[in-house]
């Protein structure tokens, strides 16, 4: 029975919305004690926030220690090639967390790495001041590279345009972090002590969840209930090994 590695946003749900078949999807998944978790570039919410969101959305029987986020695999991945401690982020909560779990010390002094996760909140002013550590010497780790996010009308600009905008101003290329790039998955997979073989990765979005299976040799499952629909398929040329217009298709008797 293999584990499946499912996205959020535009897969479970949109924004605050439902999507057909996600809630009863998961539930069954929980019924039949089939091993899953979330794999997200959404770095903003704490695992416990992650929880509460699915919950007001209609989920039940989600667990904290079901997420593993982009902001995670960023701090894990500069504790171990980076070797200040001291840190200045531009993001949310679920950032802050997951620096401060992996031993980071936020602060505005001596900064030695500047992390970007997606802040809806974000000014001007707290751009330009990442910005002045950065051209002071500070590295710059952004979380995700997602150029848009599927909302529930519509969608909206992602972090990684942010991050493009940080790499443009500050003359420095971030390291490659979350989906459709590898070290999110070796750092996810590191966490919940799983390997590529043991894994099924399900998403919406052919950039990010589809690529990366595809570049990691991995079993993919694309649901057309997010970012792209099938007659992106052959337009990017990025190819899932399957394809459902509703995640209840997966569940077979």
């Amino acid at each position: 029975m293999k584990t499946y590695l499912i996205d959020l946003d535009g897969t479970m749900y949109r924004g605050d919305g439902q999507i057909e078949g996600a809630i009863p999807f998961i539930e069954e998944l929980i019924k039949r004690n089939q091993p899953f978790y979330f794999l997200t570039n959404n770095s903003k919410r704490t695992r416990k926030q992650n929880v509460e969101h699915m919950e007001k959305v209609g989920f039940h029987g989600i667990k904290e220690e079901h997420f593993f986020t982009s902001a995670m695999a960023a701090a894990r991945y500069a504790k171990k090639h980076i070797e200040g401690r001291n840190a200045y982020y531009v993001g949310q909560d679920g950032l802050k967390e997951a620096l401060e779990e992996n031993g980071f010390i936020l602060s505005e002094k001596n900064v030695g790495v500047v992390f970007v996760g997606l802040n809806t909140e974000a000014t001007y002013k707290e751009y330009s001041k990442a910005l002045g550590y950065l051209l002071k010497g500070a590295k710059l780790i952004g979380t995700n590279n997602d150029r848009i996010l599927a909302q529930k009308d519509g969608f909206s600009i992602g972090n990684g345009s942010i991050v493009a905008m940080f790499e443009y101003a500050s003359g420095q290329e971030s390291p490659k972090i979350g989906k459709p790039h590898e070290t999110i998955l070796l750092e996810a997979l590191d966490y919940f002590d799983k390997t590529k073989e043991e894994v099924i990765l399900i998403g919406d979005n052919l950039e990010t969840d589809i690529l990366l299976g595809n570049r990691c040799d991995i079993e993919t499952v694309f649901v057309t209930s997010g970012v792209h629909q099938r007659e992106d398929i052959e337009k990017l040329g990025i190819h899932p090994d399957y394809i459902v217009d509703n995640l209840c298709e997966l569940l077979k008797e």
